[in-house]
């Protein structure tokens, strides 16, 4: 059964409330405010295994991303969490490198997404994450199928920024985070079903 993730289910990150200056809420479309303080929402529950379905929209050159199984015991969520890439890549310097385009697994694995995804469209993706085995999807396509304890996923994190940051990618659960980059970004019918 899918669970609706509304303006209640999230807050700051390392905060209590919902961040009004930085995101608003227009039914069930949460949206980063351009021009507002970079402050990532994040789930108020945690998750281990679980699928998340959402629609994302971006509009030119925008940038943003879902994280997951984060802890807020880090000054950043990417310090913890994986991230899914959502990126206009042909707008957007991220864009141009395989690893930082969108539906990678962001600095560390590239996807398979084929065409571009317009700005200023919705686009359904979905995250699928069973142990230590994760799926990104994008408009219906499977972009990449990835096991976080891989070894030569560990030796890329060991190589990458990461290498400081023992946590990343290997907690059993943690938050869901929506990356606030600055361009804006607009988030609806965010949907979660836990499998655990």
């Amino acid at each position: 059964m899918f669970e609706p993730l509304h303006a209640e289910a999230w807050r700051a990150y390392r905060g209590s409330e919902f961040p009004s200056a930085s995101w608003t809420c227009d039914g069930d479309v949460i949206r980063a405010i351009p021009d507002g303080p970079r402050i990532d929402l994040i789930t108020r529950e945690r998750y281990g295994d679980f699928i998340l379905q959402f629609e994302w929209c971006l509009p030119e050159g925008g940038n943003s991303g879902v994280l997951y199984r984060v802890s807020e015991d880090y000054e950043e969520a990417w310090q913890s969490g994986p991230e899914m890439q959502l990126v206009d890549d042909p707008r957007h310097p991220e864009g141009s490198n395989q690893k930082t385009g969108c539906g990678a697994l962001h600095d560390l694995l590239p996807c398979s997404l084929m065409e571009p995804i317009p700005p200023n469209m919705y686009a359904g993706a979905k995250l699928v994450v069973r142990g230590t085995r994760v799926e990104h999807w994008i408009a219906n396509q499977q972009v990449l199928a990835y096991d976080l304890g891989d070894p030569v996923l560990r030796r890329h994190i060991a190589e990458s920024r990461l290498k400081d940051c023992p946590a990343f990618g290997a907690l059993p659960e943690g938050h869901i985070v929506l990356r606030h980059q600055g361009t804006g970004a607009s988030f609806r019918n965010l949907r979660i079903r836990r499998l655990d």
